[in-house]
């Protein structure tokens, strides 16, 4: 397909024109657009190595490297589907959908649940960064707050509050919505500038401390995961069970930042050549993010050792920028600029994120997963209605008053989308054996993303609750939220049938005439699936 413009024509003079998406992106547009994942290292940095200790660069780069082999998966199901937007759920939830209508709607919703908070915790922690740049921790314009809500029976010390951070998050996430709506390819462009300005100083903070030497090997000893005595203080931890869980929590909520370069596949609806230009883009974005969240996290790690790790703000992520930037030895007009760049950084996440989480909502809607109202597109080709139900959305995560609890209910959701993707690659092959691939996958890559997808659910059970006592349980109830919205949709709106559009790329077929081969293997691997998550529970220690 090379078709530049895909918009239908107005039904009559004078009527409203109807508009689609629009075929004027290639690889290296959404490739920009993906390299605001390295910059997704700032949201958890602090939180890993503050509860992880010396082991936190290991845990980054085993991470990275497990999304980068889950790329190929991803590259291959995407190219079966030249004329969809919304990212690998979307291409997913058609592999599931023959063997029980409700398993599409899960892996759509989940991936949109779990990238959407970019908004709120992206420009959150921008708000804090800026605001550590103007005033001290103890001036008023820091510490004033309205407390709304009271959720300490989520997480101890959780609220819905209102103060500064709120107020300028607020303004910076409607400055990105600003460029997202006039259409994908301007926003592409400046995703390029972006990018080029945000990713130097994290290029940066990684090489600085390894070349100069400033890295110190004693900062990773004892190599062990952190624990805590019995009065809860940090200490040096074991290889033992307790210790195995850390490091299943930690590799748990790196995954959220470390796979996140799969979003480059929420634009193959906007290829001009998608066969090609899908597998392309999402390579050469795994590549940089093994490259960066392989670096960035060793220096941090290296340079400042485990007691700067510990300091509050390291945890809470507001305190990140000025730690990277004191890493290099700069000045402090330096400091203030490298300060500045990872605020860019943060924005170009942003931007990442409503791109590409509003094309899932728009395609969602579109193939009849999600409200009708979400398909709406404005005269430039953006998902409009999904853009402004992320702004709505976001607008409430704001007010959290923790973002890593926030981020790892997130997360809760993402390793859910995860494993019903990795698997959709292996049923894809035997329900649909004949359907053109313009990108295919080794066998071996495919087989190992499979068993990846089984062991984030490992991950998922044994770490997700060292972040919180209710995480498992919020995320989980999260995901099944899209149950009885789907239902309507569905059943009542669209009479039980699926809208065309949805198995177009099946020769016209509906979803009647979409044969199963797979027999009772998918529910195998479901049952398989939630047994692997309920022995990790088991057998964590925390």
């Amino acid at each position: 397909m090379t078709d530049t413009t895909l918009r239908a024509p107005a039904q009559q003079a004078g009527a409203d024109v109807n508009y689609s998406l629009v075929r004027s992106l290639n690889w290296t547009h959404a490739f920009w657009f993906a390299a605001g994942t390295p910059a997704l290292v700032l949201f958890s940095v602090g939180a890993i190595a503050a509860t992880a200790g010396n082991i936190s660069p290991l845990v980054w780069t085993i991470s990275a490297l497990f999304g980068f082999v889950q790329a190929f998966t991803y590259a291959e199901i995407s190219s079966m589907y030249p004329h969809k937007s919304g990212g690998a759920s979307v291409y997913g939830a058609l592999a599931w959908v023959r063997y029980g209508k409700m398993l599409g709607p899960i892996s759509v919703w989940s991936n949109w649940f779990s990238w959407s908070p970019v908004l709120a915790i992206g420009t959150g922690l921008g708000a804090g960064y800026i605001l550590n740049l103007f005033f001290p921790a103890d001036h008023w314009i820091q510490t004033w707050q309205i407390t709304l809500v009271d959720l300490s029976f989520l997480k101890e010390g959780l609220s819905l509050r209102v103060n500064s951070v709120f107020v300028l998050g607020w303004l910076l996430v409607l400055t990105v919505f600003a460029v997202q709506h006039r259409g994908v390819l301007k926003a592409a462009n400046l995703q390029k500038l972006l990018a080029i300005t945000a990713l130097a100083p994290l290029i940066i903070i990684g090489l600085v401390p390894i070349l100069s030497g400033s890295i110190s090997v004693d900062n990773f000893m004892p190599f062990v995961p952190l624990g805590r005595d019995a009065a809860g203080n940090p200490v040096a931890g074991a290889w033992d069970m307790a210790g195995w869980t850390v490091f299943a929590g930690a590799l748990f909520i790196a995954g959220w930042s470390t796979y996140a370069f799969e979003t480059a596949v929420c634009y193959t609806r906007e290829f001009r050549n998608p066969g090609k230009d899908t597998p392309k883009s999402l390579i050469a974005a795994g590549l940089l993010c093994v490259v960066v969240f392989s670096l960035v996290p060793l220096a941090f790690q290296g340079t400042l050792g485990l007691n700067g790790m510990l300091d509050p703000g390291i945890y809470s992520g507001m305190g990140v920028a000025d730690a990277m930037a004191g890493m290099i030895g700069a000045s402090v007009i330096v400091t203030k600029i490298i300060v500045v760049l990872l605020i860019l950084a943060l924005l170009l996440t942003v931007s990442m994120s409503m791109a590409g989480s509003a094309r899932t909502l728009y395609q969602g809607s579109v193939d009849g997963w999600l409200p009708r109202y979400l398909s709406r597109v404005n005269s430039h080709g953006a998902p409009v209605a999904g853009m402004w139900t992320d702004l709505g959305f976001n607008m409430l995560l704001l007010m959290m008053s923790d973002y890593v609890f926030l981020l790892a209910i997130a997360n809760v959701n993402y390793m859910i989308f995860n494993f019903l993707n990795l698997q959709s690659g292996w049923l894809h092959r035997i329900d649909r054996p004949e359907m053109p691939r313009p990108y295919r996958a080794p066998n071996l890559i495919l087989a190992a993303g499979a068993v990846l997808g089984f062991v984030n659910l490992l991950l998922l059970g044994m770490g997700a609750n060292i972040w919180g006592p209710g995480t498992l349980a919020a995320g989980f109830a999260v995901a099944l939220m899209i149950l009885p919205v789907f239902a309507f949709r569905h059943f009542v709106v669209d009479g039980g049938k699926f809208p065309k559009q949805t198995f177009e790329d099946f020769a016209g077929a509906d979803e009647t005439e979409v044969k199963t081969r797979a027999g009772i293997l998918p529910y195998l691997t479901l049952i398989a699936g939630v047994s692997v998550i309920a022995f990790g529970y088991y057998i964590a220690v925390y």
